[in-house]
């Protein structure tokens, strides 16, 4: 770039583009300094939870796996008693996982006296039970806790939903300092690394040329994951549910009692009576349309009255469309209902069910259909950025993209190591003059109205700034 006229107005073009600059330079070095390790914690948990499928079997062959005997299997109830006398006293079946698979075993939840929940694995030939796997500490569980909270509950939550919010502020500011200007051309930089380089200016390169190519896959990560954050994506399940922009409370069917009673444990709901939302219930899985939604309360029977087996809900499933991999929440109470939970690659097949527990009778159908237009574009994101849509080559990309990204904060951390003074943090000097960039002032206070979390965060970091370096002003 060439060097300012010194005899111009001071607000020369050439000053203005420098502290535009500058500010993006800072907004872009705070955001990632943030950002950077969750970012590769994200990348790492979500590529091991994307091979979900295949990884589990493998690792707990000895449980999952059987060998097709060719033989009419036992029915569901009599596998799910095999179970339960395997189990503690006081033990208390919450699910059946159901699978078509001959060579899969059969799987049932159940919750422990201790508060804890466990699978027990069934040979579904002979009814032998091959072992057991806790819910809360299997390795698929543990990797989804790191990737949704670092395993620090409420806290955790927060913190990654935060690093998705300023993971829009670093792709932002990182394209505004890639864009090249018509000044400046230049032949390579832009959409190819110049490996001839050295230094930090070849890591430079890597890493803005790589983020360029990575910034539609994170933006896509972060819009897709956000929805299922445990502050604002409850907040915003909530919201869409009650406008009818998730799932509207027209499509019920025969159930229409509906409870405003808040969310608490499945013991406190099981204690007192109380109904309990769909993401209250013991799924492996629950589609996002239908997660804040009330689960519906069927007839208080007589005691003698005999409840549907589970081979009949899983046939009257089969006749409503649902015909593989999905769980079965069982009822815990008199009142409680079977509540059949589909959750396939293609959302629009994606089914919920529940069915009186004494008559069959199903209380409320939930199909694709019935969500609103918000839920049917939240459920195509949560599908593709799962990498189940289009199976596995919907994997490998999710991981490229992931990994990519995990690679652009080890080269953010390298290109700062190699710049940073020694005992310094080493962020860009601020300009003198303060660019007008209403554009993305703009953007940044829409951010903080949309996500109020991250607009807290923006104003702490601008004071900070102020306070911090405000004195320390360069040049522009």
């Amino acid at each position: 770039m060439l060097a300012p006229d010194l005899n111009a107005a001071p607000a020369t073009p050439s000053a203005e583009v420098i502290a535009h600059r500058r500010t993006l330079w800072r907004w872009h070095f705070y955001a990632a300094l943030f950002v950077m390790p969750l970012l590769i914690v994200l990348a790492i948990t979500g590529t091991i939870y994307c091979f979900q499928p295949q990884i589990e079997p493998l690792l707990y062959r000895d449980r999952m796996i059987v060998a097709d005997t060719h033989a009419p299997q036992l029915s569901r109830d009599i596998l799910l008693a095999k179970a339960a006398a395997s189990e503690p006293r006081g033990a208390v079946p919450t699910l059946a996982q159901i699978e078509t698979d001959r060579t899969r075993s059969a799987e049932f939840v159940f919750r422990l006296p201790s508060g804890e929940s466990e699978s027990v694995y069934v040979n579904p030939y002979d009814g032998t039970v091959l072992g057991t796997l806790s819910v809360e500490h299997r390795l698929m569980k543990q990797v989804r806790n790191l990737h949704r909270s670092l395993m620090l509950g409420k806290t955790g939550e927060l913190l990654m939903e935060l690093a998705g919010c300023w993971t829009l502020v670093m792709i932002g500011t990182g394209i505004a300092l890639w864009w090249p200007s018509r000044s400046n051309a230049r032949q390579g930089g832009v959409w190819l690394p110049r490996l001839s380089l050295q230094g930090r200016a070849w890591w430079r390169d890597l890493h803005a040329v790589g983020g360029v190519w990575l910034a539609v896959g994170a933006l896509f990560f972060v819009l897709s994951g956000l929805p299922w954050s445990g502050s604002w994506g409850k907040q915003f399940k909530a919201l869409a549910t009650t406008a009818s922009l998730g799932y509207p409370k027209g499509a019920w069917g025969e159930a229409h009692v509906h409870s405003t009673a808040p969310a608490t444990s499945n013991n406190e709901h099981a204690m007192h009576g109380m109904q309990m939302k769909m993401d209250d219930l013991p799924l492996h899985q629950t589609p996002w349309a239908v997660g804040a939604t009330t689960v519906p309360e069927g007839a208080n029977a007589s005691a003698s009255a005999a409840r549907v087996s589970i081979d009949d809900v899983v046939a009257l499933a089969a006749k409503n469309g649902v015909a593989d991999d999905y769980g079965i929440a069982l009822p815990s109470k008199p009142t409680g209902v079977y509540t059949v939970s589909y959750f396939p690659a293609d959302p629009r097949a994606e089914r919920t069910l529940h069915i009186d527990q004494y008559s069959g009778r199903v209380l409320s159908d939930i199909d694709y259909a019935s969500y609103g237009g918000v839920a049917k574009v939240i459920s195509y994101g949560t599908s593709l950025h799962m990498g189940r849509y289009f199976g596995l080559l919907n994997q490998i990309v999710c991981s490229a993209i992931s990994l990519g990204l995990a690679a652009l904060s080890v080269t953010g951390f390298i290109m700062w190591m190699k710049r940073r003074p020694a005992r310094e943090l080493g962020a860009p000097a601020r300009p003198t003059k303060r660019p007008p960039m209403r554009a993305w002032r703009g953007s940044l206070t829409l951010l903080g109205v949309i996500f109020p979390l991250m607009g807290a965060t923006m104003l702490a970091v601008w004071c900070f700034d102020r306070l911090a370096f405000g004195a320390k002003r360069a040049a522009a």
